[in-house]
């Protein structure tokens, strides 16, 4: 083989790998924009009924559904990394079983996270405060997720990599 043959198809597989990569962005970007689009109002309608900011509700869902992709969030609406019972040992045609908790909707895992956010001890030395990195901090202590400090620090770039912290300035809650 020539050089000449050589060059052209190494320049033909760097192009390739660029537009791969560059198509592979674009797609990952309208995910998250159309996650945070769905579930902003959710995440919003939370964070004024119980002072829980948006931005970390968005976070952990968005890190631990994968945007809404994993086989968690299809099949059992789970979009926090929720342990419990489900039915996918009953339905047909589903080959998938897993430990985590089944909801009647996205919606209904959302609430449930609040429910459980909102029993913590520390829960209401927090409550309306916007310092989303105080929230995942006391998470983290508490015990939310195995990974530790590496969660954390995902949901964190999760937060700032999407601003999602910008949803916060919606807070309205008042307290009771």
């Amino acid at each position: 083989m020539t050089s000449k043959k050589m060059f052209s198809r190494g320049w033909f597989c760097a192009m390739l790998g660029i537009l791969l990569l560059i198509g592979n962005s674009a797609f990952s970007q309208r995910s998250v924009t159309n996650y945070v689009k769905k579930y902003k109002p959710t995440a919003i309608r939370i964070m004024n009924e119980t002072g829980i900011p948006a931005s970390v509700i968005m976070g952990v869902a968005m890190l631990e559904s994968g945007m809404g992709t994993s086989k968690n969030a299809k099949y059992l609406h789970n979009h926090f990394g929720i342990v419990g019972r489900n039915t996918l040992h009953k339905q047909k045609g589903v080959a998938y079983r897993s430990r985590y908790k089944e909801f009647a909707s996205a919606e209904a895992s959302f609430d449930y996270f609040a429910n459980m956010v909102s029993k913590k001890k520390w829960f209401p030395s927090l409550k309306g405060n916007t310092e989303y990195k105080l929230w995942l901090k006391h998470m983290n202590h508490a015990g939310y997720s195995s990974a530790g400090h590496e969660w954390v620090k995902r949901v964190t770039s999760m937060i700032s990599r999407y601003k999602l912290y910008k949803l916060d300035e919606q807070m309205a809650y008042t307290g009771s």
